[in-house]
């Protein structure tokens, strides 16, 4: 017998519930966070052919194979149900300006912190949100295809990078068993999706690999101005999407790219960790994440030098307690 949890009768319940649905993600995303928009929504249309239901936020051309996000007018879509994915802060919140929404629920794998309604799927022992929605769709009448299918697992495979992150668990496995199963998806072939790279990005990890600083404490991090980018012909999201390529290496334990962003006029910031908790850091720089996994925003030199201390500090603290405990 199939045990459904509470909180999953509770989404599906919302999602019955209203006729007018935005689905938003974060800005700046990832693939779990595009890939769990848009599968929710096709999920929801093939389920609800009658329900108007549609995914948000600026698109970016490198995931243009989860699908198409929808431009709307704000106005025609008040009083919906707004349904915030892979997100626990408002602000980061992609595509809702001014979008008067009835109701907020989020479904989210990080800590929570202050999008507030008056439901909240939080399970912050999940591998990513993509694993949260294919739960959801497995486990309610919610309907599923294999383009559906397809974007879930890319989702978290991607989040979990390949199942080696601490995040995955058995129920992980068991999920992505299921979905597989069921969907009946050529999964060795989806991998082209995330894992190809161009020549111009190949040579950009090169780049990174060549001007990452290391600190006597462990901490790995580069700053990329916007002419390098430029340089390289690649995008804002590329940094981000390469941060778990220097996942093994030994004297780093944290490792950060700041990538300029002149349009935002800011510095979108990916950080990662062997051990080292650093969402607490990146909660104090306009963002937040999982205990080894997290972004963030600065705005000036100043805070680019005081994050890297911050940071470096983390580590510092680490390696002393990593010794006493040695000892």
């Amino acid at each position: 017998m199939v045990i459904i949890n509470n909180n999953i009768k509770k989404v599906y319940k919302k999602i019955k519930d209203y006729n007018k649905i935005v689905i938003a993600r974060h800005v700046g995303p990832d693939p779990d966070a595009i890939a769990s928009e848009i599968a929710l929504r096709d999920s929801i249309r093939l389920t609800f052919p009658g329900k108007d239901c549609v995914a948000v936020g600026l698109s970016v051309s490198k995931f243009k194979y989860y699908g198409i996000l929808d431009k709307i007018d704000n106005e025609e879509y008040a009083n919906c149900l707004l349904i915030v994915l892979d997100v626990p802060n408002l602000h980061r919140v992609d595509g809702i300006e001014n979008l008067k929404y009835q109701e907020i629920l989020k479904i989210d794998h990080h800590p929570k912190e202050d999008i507030a309604g008056k439901f909240d799927w939080t399970d912050d022992t999940s591998c990513s949100t993509c694993q949260m929605i294919a739960e959801l769709i497995l486990k309610t009448p919610l309907k599923l295809d294999t383009k559906i299918a397809g974007n879930l697992y890319l989702g978290i495979v991607s989040d979990s990078d390949r199942f080696l992150l601490p995040y995955t668990t058995n129920k992980t496995f068991k999920i992505v068993s299921n979905l597989i199963a069921k969907s009946k998806i050529d999964f060795p072939k989806l991998y082209n999706y995330l894992y190809d790279r161009n020549l111009d990005e190949a040579r950009f990890q090169g780049y990174i690999a060549m001007n990452m600083q290391v600190t006597e404490n462990g901490l790995g991090y580069l700053v990329i101005p916007a002419s390098i980018i430029k340089k390289y012909n690649v995008d804002l999201a590329t940094p981000s999407n390469l941060i778990n390529n220097f996942n093994f290496i030994k004297e780093v334990t944290v490792w950060t790219f700041i990538t300029e962003d002149i349009k935002n006029k800011s510095y979108k910031v990916s950080i990662r960790s062997h051990g080292p908790v650093i969402n607490t850091t990146a909660s104090n720089y306009n963002g937040g994440g999982h205990k080894y996994a997290s972004g963030a925003r600065l705005t000036s030199e100043e805070e680019i030098n005081n994050f890297i201390k911050d940071l470096d500090d983390v580590c510092k603290e680490y390696k002393r307690a990593s010794i006493s405990n040695i000892e």
